[in-house]
């Protein structure tokens, strides 16, 4: 009874340790990794876990780079052709603030329209306080922040530094050729479930 008790409580102890998932995102202009936290937005990590895991990623663009702002991705082909996302996330925006998160340079967020829960696959990573975007924000939403680059913001830096267009269009391609959870399988090829939420 006291070995079972024991290896309870292990096992509770190692769930409660389970580090926090990473994902490799590499590009043309290099690779960053991304340290999500499901415990402040975990509808919004498992969504996009959910897309890392189909290769939804591997093709897609920067294709919003706006120097004093963000670089958004993940959804754009190199052509231009907005790829299909089967699912949508409601906004964690409060909660995640609630655990501490802000649009502070460095942080990954959910983009979406002006639906508040029409996020998908797109994010974007601040490259400058943006402390409009928190919670309430301006729309009574916020985006959510679901994580920081912990590797590669040199690459995050030399993506915004890229000349753009109207509209913040990158006049070269900023590709993503690959995108991993770290310490996972290679994908599997599954698609993430079509249901919101």
């Amino acid at each position: 009874m006291r070995i079972r008790t024991f290896l309870l409580a292990l096992a509770t102890l190692a769930a409660v340790a389970a580090p926090n998932p990473k994902v490799k995102f590499t590009t043309n202009l290099g690779s960053f990794t991304l340290e999500l936290d499901p415990e402040a937005a975990p509808k919004t990590v498992a969504n996009f876990l959910g897309y890392v895991r189909s290769g939804h990623y591997k093709g897609t663009t920067f294709h919003r780079i706006i120097p004093n702002f963000m670089v958004q991705g993940g959804g754009m082909t190199a052509a231009g052709a907005e790829k299909p996302t089967p699912t949508r996330v409601v906004n964690e925006a409060k909660q995640a603030q609630e655990k501490g998160w802000r649009n502070v340079r460095g942080t990954v967020a959910m983009a979406r329209t002006p639906d508040p829960h029409s996020a998908s696959a797109q994010f974007f990573v601040n490259v400058v306080d943006n402390a409009f975007l928190d919670y309430p924000g301006q729309d009574g939403w916020g985006y959510c922040v679901f994580g920081k680059v912990v590797d590669g913001m040199d690459t995050i830096d030399k993506i915004r530094d890229v000349k753009t267009g109207p509209g913040g269009k990158p006049l070269s391609p900023v590709t993503i050729s690959a995108a991993a959870v770290e310490g996972a399988a290679k994908p599997a090829g599954k698609k993430p479930a079509a249901k919101l939420g």
